[in-house]
């Protein structure tokens, strides 16, 4: 594992020292920062603070078994390494962006070119916007990297007020659908993992299916985030996208994690149905969610696998009161979970134990690993795995990667789950498979 410097000569992160310059601005449009900066770029927001940013001043990569470690070891020494002013507001301090592959064996091919096992980038110009203003940040990690801090934070203060502002563009359109596996196959896939579930050897198994996708033009990435923060503002937006390769992008419901000091909160997000025409159609179709057998089952056991996976960690482990989730296209059963550590704590360590959550694995969770590698034929790469933000604290926050798309000039890659048990019903399956294909959809069709 390496710390990759802006200048591109690569080192042990132990040996990099590096400056971080920030600077309060005025509220500017983060969509044409996001078109104005360099790759890597990355977005990332939920209903709290947006973050736009590009440029690597740092990277971190680690693969194979040992990669929260590895990568958790690598923070540490980087924000040693790092010059940070007292004076820079918490909502401006330097992060690590970036996330995990589903799995641990996953290596970067052609269509994840970028996206190794573990990837997190230190930004080298970061704009953050909350409710409470907005900031520039800048770090460096190069032989100069006070100057070359202080000039990217110049720069960057004197462009804000010339960025051009850009009219939303119109989605591409879509030519053509290609699903892998086919209906046909994704009954055949269904009825074997319920065959499996019969046995005994899976409680649960979620199966994904890809979704390829030609384009009549190119995905703008910086509208269709945009977009998704409008139509979803209380998801967590998200977008990677590293220097060569595609864009990984989308919107997703889903909170792995996260951690303040010793306080953890995620959530269950189990069991789906679609949304009504009207509102008496959509709390009716809430009422048969909340009384489905098959959807509270799926839903207990991610609550119960949880609160089991924190417990080591935990002094205190709590489940609150299971509730409807309502997006755009589709409402989920949900359940906040909060626990109270027993002693410190790395975020990663807890990511670690979380991945993956019930919700997009199963149960037991390495036999049903080991069945979506056998069964799934294609790579699942950075979907449905923790992406999110880490802090020099430790602290941090990680969702898992859902309701997602893999974007390439005028193609682009479509993913989506659904958690299978002795009572599924592979049409019913294929259906809700179509429900959660919805958000990404919109923003290409």
């Amino acid at each position: 594992m390496e710390s990759v410097r802006a200048d591109g000569q690569a080192v042990p992160v132990s040996e990099v020292t590096g400056v971080v310059r920030s600077c309060a601005v005025d509220r500017p449009s983060v969509r044409s920062f996001l078109h104005a900066v360099d790759r890597p770029r990355l977005g990332w927001g939920n209903a709290t603070r947006t973050v736009v940013a590009g440029g690597a001043a740092a990277l971190i990569q680690a693969d194979g078994p040992d990669r929260f470690d590895t990568v958790r070891a690598a923070a540490d020494g980087l924000f040693d390494g790092l010059q940070t002013p007292d004076s820079i507001p918490e909502d401006a301090r330097p992060r690590l962006f970036g996330g995990f592959a589903f799995h641990e064996d996953h290596t970067d091919g052609e269509e994840w070119q970028g996206f190794p096992a573990a990837q997190f980038v230190l930004p080298s110009i970061q704009l953050t916007v909350t409710s409470g203003g907005a900031w520039l940040t800048a770090a460096a990690t190069d032989v100069d990297a006070a100057e070359t801090a202080d000039n990217t934070l110049e720069r960057w203060q004197q462009r804000l007020d010339s960025l051009p502002e850009f009219d939303q563009t119109d989605p591409p359109g879509i030519r053509e659908k290609r699903p892998t596996p086919s209906r046909e196959g994704w009954r055949q896939q269904v009825e074997d993992a319920i065959e499996q579930v019969s046995r005994g050897d899976l409680q649960k198994v979620v199966l994904a299916q890809s979704l390829a996708v030609d384009l009549d033009g190119s995905v703008n990435v910086a509208d269709a985030l945009a977009s998704l923060s409008e139509t979803y503002p209380g998801c967590y937006r998200f977008l990677f996208e590293p220097s060569l390769g595609s864009t990984f992008f989308g919107a997703t419901p889903e909170r792995l994690v996260r951690l303040d000091g010793r306080t953890v909160r995620t959530e269950a997000l189990a069991g789906s149905t679609g949304r009504g025409e009207t509102p008496s159609e959509d709390e009716w179709l809430a009422a048969q969610l909340r009384e489905s057998e098959k959807d509270v089952h799926e839903h207990q056991l991610v609550v119960e696998t949880i609160q089991d996976q924190l417990e080591p960690l935990a002094a205190d482990v709590t489940a609150g009161t299971r509730t409807i989730r309502r997006l755009d296209t589709v409402q989920h059963l949900q359940t906040p979970i909060r626990a109270e550590l027993a002693q410190d704590r790395h975020v990663l360590s807890l990511v670690e134990a979380l991945h993956p959550t019930p919700a997009v694995g199963g149960l037991p969770p390495k036999t049903a690993l080991r069945t979506i590698r056998e069964t799934e034929a294609f790579d699942r790469g950075w979907y449905a795995a923790p992406i999110g933000w880490l802090d020099a604290e430790g602290n941090g926050t990680f969702a898992v990667a859902i309701r997602s798309a893999l974007a390439a000039d005028s193609s682009a890659s479509l993913f989506a789950g659904a958690g299978i048990v002795a009572d599924s019903d592979p049409d019913e399956e294929w259906d809700e498979l179509q429900l959660k294909y919805g958000p990404m959809l919109d923003e290409l069709e």
